[in-house]
């Protein structure tokens, strides 16, 4: 199944190359809570991804009906990342030891449970990510309708693309990892505070964008 591993990387290298709010999230997650905060945050993209994937080809009427109402995913996304946003810029404190260094964060439950939550719905509630996977989907499906294991060629595709990605963005949380022991409280400080106007930037504009799309199209 040489075709459908060429393929679920080529899926794997669109989606890892797009610049969006998660990869910036996976960083910050990184560089404020350190490797294991990373690490829940990208599960959660993850799952989101995984659970787009099965609903989209297990439950397509489903995934259609989901597909009939992006404006209020949209709507929705946009108010998440603008709230995260105002929270990093204007609330959100980094941990400080006694030699003027930010501090790993000791996780409780509900502290992960919180982080995966947010990873879970950036992704989900990204219009982006959903007609991503909705394309991708239906080109694959196409495609494996020429292969003699249907079902296999599926697999191996999208497990493919989301291994791939998962791998990408564990590389993205080694490197924050590295560079976090060399960072002040208050460069994380600065950092928190361009992540909140990133954020806020991404949600603004993907509210007007969605308002705009939607418009044109009815």
């Amino acid at each position: 199944m040489v075709a459908a591993i060429i393929k679920g990387l080529t899926l794997g290298i669109l989606l890892g190359i797009s610049v969006g709010p998660v990869i910036f999230s996976i960083i910050k997650q990184s560089i404020n809570n350190g490797h294991k905060g990373g690490y829940i945050f990208i599960s959660g993209v993850a799952a989101s991804d995984i659970a787009v994937i099965l609903i989209a080809n297990l439950f397509t009427s489903l995934f259609q009906s989901i597909m009939d109402h992006e404006k209020v995913i949209g709507i929705s996304g946009s108010i998440f990342l603008v709230a995260l946003g105002v929270y990093y810029f204007f609330f959100k404190k980094a941990e400080v030891s006694d030699e003027g260094r930010s501090l790993v964060k000791t996780f409780r439950k509900r502290d992960m449970a919180g982080i995966f939550a947010s990873g879970f719905l950036m992704n989900a509630l990204n219009p982006g990510a959903l007609v991503f996977w909705l394309a991708a989907s239906a080109t694959i499906m196409a495609d494996s309708k020429t292969e003699q294991f249907p079902n296999r060629y599926r697999f191996i595709v999208f497990a493919t693309c989301i291994l791939f990605n998962i791998g990408a963005d564990i590389l993205k949380v080694l490197l924050a990892n590295k560079i976090r022991p060399k960072l002040t409280v208050h460069n994380i400080h600065i950092i928190n505070r361009i992540s909140g106007l990133i954020f806020i930037g991404f949600g603004i504009a993907l509210a007007w964008g969605i308002i705009n799309y939607v418009d044109k199209m009815h």
